[in-house]
């Protein structure tokens, strides 16, 4: 976001700030930091940060947090769906996955490109409750921004909150989160009582 600003030519923001806007469509992230731009620049910047995106992928390599492969590969053994709704293009998400080596343990992908209304709108969660035939009431949405806890409440879905990503912990618990951990592995157990 700091190399999109900066080539765009708009006024610098703050780590804090780019970072308070991840889990937001792209276009979203840059019309919160800056509201007053036109369509036309918002649209620039979305161009922008997707060529250095693409620029940077190529060497810089995600790697998964602590714990989350054994703790996928643990639910999912045990019988759990899991699946993925994700700002990011259904693509790059897909990628992603490979990369991270979960890709194995996950059963079905939603990108920002597959739906209308991206988070913290329900359409993403209710999409793959359609696509899988699950009901709200047996789900837990997962996620470490307010934006994805709330996409879990507007879908009538339990949802926990993970303090070890982008989001702060007061954030999580003010959108509605009905659990919040500090590690991945707590999962297994919130899972059993859903």
């Amino acid at each position: 976001m700091q190399m999109t600003i900066a080539e765009v030519g708009l006024p610098s923001r703050s780590d804090d700030e780019c970072a308070s806007k991840i889990g937001l469509p792209l276009d979203g992230c840059f019309e919160a930091l800056f509201p007053n731009e036109s369509r036309e620049t918002i649209l620039l910047c979305t161009d922008t940060y997707r060529k250095i995106f693409e620029d940077n992928v190529q060497s810089i390599k995600p790697k998964a947090f602590p714990k989350v492969i054994e703790t996928l590969a643990t639910l999912n053994s045990q019988g759990y769906m899991l699946t993925i709704a994700s700002s990011r293009w259904h693509k790059s998400l897909s990628e992603l996955t490979h990369d991270l080596g979960i890709a194995e343990y996950v059963s079905y992908l939603v990108g920002a490109d597959d739906v209308e209304k991206a988070k913290p709108n329900a359409e993403p969660v209710l999409k793959t409750l359609n696509a899988t035939g699950f009901d709200a009431s047996h789900t837990l949405v997962v996620g470490d921004m307010s934006v994805d806890i709330l996409m879990g409440v507007n879908a009538g879905a339990k949802t926990c909150g993970v303090t070890y990503g982008n989001g702060k912990r007061m954030e999580l618990e003010e959108a509605g989160a009905d659990y919040i951990i500090d590690s991945i592995d707590e999962l297994i157990e919130i899972a059993d009582n859903i």
